[in-house]
């Protein structure tokens, strides 16, 4: 979807910059916690140097290996030489659901390296023998980029470990860059000025310390470089972001890019899109122009078919291991209230096809019909229906709702293959009804026994952010992102944080 496709648009309800001025940090503030993330990136080197050296150098020492203390220091320098070409010292490197991908395809390039290494060094050691012993370089590689990216979108939340950022660009997409960057605070840009072109007013609440010329022919537009420069000095920013528009053209930009680099400040280009994973953008060149590819996400091939093995294969170990909990709460269901064990409803699933869905009843048998008379009492924006306190569950009700106990059941669904073990929640028929375009766009794929809402805050989530995470998931789906997600469902489930 394309981030300026509305850029007449105006952030009125909420000022864009309002948020995002309140993280705007201290210049010596920014001067203090600036290094400690500086530190953090020059010490990676040094924990993957040791998870290469001190696994291969011991296992190899202990199967009496030849040359056990120069394999070690060949696969270190393997590892971080791979490393080293690839950037990931000198960037900022994947973290969260993609973190583990990049980390695999090093590993396996080093595996590579070292190969030709030691042949060429005449080392003989046992291949199995050196792959086992790199495996804790691998779990380290990932483990390191996790733990150093929760720190630091902490410190962000905090304002701290922040980019200080000047944006220019056209008024109203400048507005929207703004209200995007101000719904989330666990990225590192903090807007600290723009640089509008033309005259039109910003909704903003963003300082305006310079105006562009509207007309990139004019004289005055020759010194755009010159002006942004200045602004950059003033607001003492780390990086200019750059929104292309009608009036702000290609050859406009270059100009604008020479300056800035030759007056040592860096330069981003906001292209105008949303939400789209980093797996999915491919650069080419054509004719000196710079074309940016957004592959689709995968619905068919290797991954799906993957996907659909792991649906059929965990729910029926899920539905074996669990059989002892599945009969204790249907005990305490049936001795706790009258009425049957288990609660169907029709739900919406792939393609608007309807399908059965079971859980474990939580509420009275007359739950359905009490529901009307408490539409008013709907505590959920959109087309959900939540109530913190809902009269209608039973005790031991909320006992499964706070467990996620309710929706074992849903792994029949997923056997069935009506619903897939990640995916979006399913909707009611009557809340499909009131989908717009947009959100019905969530039904293009299988919905899930758990996913992005689950781990994200469940019921204490808003509509519009509910239905932003399963555009997310729809759109950048990978299987990894499931298993992250599986994962991430056990603290979610034992936390218990938004479900009632």
């Amino acid at each position: 979807m394309g981030l300026f496709e509305a850029a007449g648009a105006r952030v009125i309800d909420s000022p864009a910059g309002t948020a995002k001025l309140d993280r705007v940090p201290e210049r010596d503030d920014r001067s203090r916690h600036r290094p400690t993330e500086r530190r953090l990136r020059q010490l990676a080197p040094a924990v993957d140097a040791v998870g290469a050296l001190i696994p291969v150098g011991l296992l190899c020492a202990v199967t009496q290996q030849p040359q056990p203390l120069l394999t070690a220091v060949l696969a270190g320098a393997s590892w971080l030489a791979v490393g080293a070409s690839k950037n990931r010292y000198s960037r900022e490197e994947p973290a969260g659901d993609s973190a583990a991908l990049p980390v695999l395809r090093d590993w396996l390039t080093m595996l590579g390296v070292l190969a030709i290494v030691c042949v060429v060094a005449r080392v003989e050691v046992s291949l199995k023998i050196c792959v086992l012993a790199l495996v804790p370089c691998l779990a380290l590689g990932v483990a390191r980029r996790r733990l150093v990216h929760r720190y630091l979108v902490a410190a962000r939340r905090r304002a701290e470990a922040l980019r200080r950022v000047l944006i220019v660009g056209e008024a109203g997409t400048v507005d929207v860059v703004l209200a995007e960057l101000a719904h989330r605070t666990d990225h590192e840009y903090v807007v600290v000025g723009s640089c509008l072109v033309g005259e039109e007013a910003s909704d903003s609440a963003v300082p305006v310390p310079a105006r562009l010329a509207s007309d990139g022919s004019a004289p005055g537009a020759a010194l755009d470089g010159e002006t942004v420069l200045r602004c950059a000095a003033d607001l003492d920013v780390d990086l200019v972001f750059v929104a292309p528009g009608r009036r702000l053209p290609a050859a406009r930009i270059r100009r604008l890019a020479w300056a800035l680099h030759d007056g040592g400040r860096n330069l981003a280009i906001l292209p105008g899109l949303i939400d789209v994973s980093q797996h999915r953008v491919r650069l080419a060149k054509a004719a000196g122009l710079t074309v940016m590819h957004i592959d689709p996400a995968a619905r068919r091939g290797v991954p799906v078919l993957l996907k659909q093995v792991t649906d059929r294969l965990g729910a029926l170990l899920l539905l074996a291991l669990l059989s002892p909990v599945f009969a204790l709460v249907a005990a305490a269901i049936r001795l706790s209230s009258a009425g049957p064990v288990f609660y169907w409803q029709i739900r919406v699933g792939q393609d608007l096809r309807p399908f059965r869905m079971w859980k474990f009843r939580t509420m009275v048998v007359t739950a359905d019909r009490m529901r009307a008379a408490l539409e008013t009492s709907n505590e959920h924006d959109g087309a959900m229906f939540k109530m913190r306190r809902d009269p209608r569950v039973t005790p031991v009700g909320r006992l499964l709702r706070r467990f996620s106990l309710d929706e074992l059941p849903q792994l029949f669904n997923v056997l069935a293959g009506h619903m897939s073990l990640v995916g979006p929640r399913p909707p009611l028929p009557e809340e499909v009804e009131r989908y717009d375009g947009t959100e019905l766009r969530r039904l293009s794929v299988k919905p899930g026994l758990t996913g992005l809402w689950q781990v994200s805050g469940r019921s204490d989530l808003s509509w519009d952010e509910t239905v932003a995470l399963d555009l997310s998931y729809v759109d950048n789906w990978s299987y990894v992102r499931d298993i992250s997600v599986l994962a991430r469902t056990v603290r979610a489930v034992v936390d218990g944080r938004g479900a009632y």
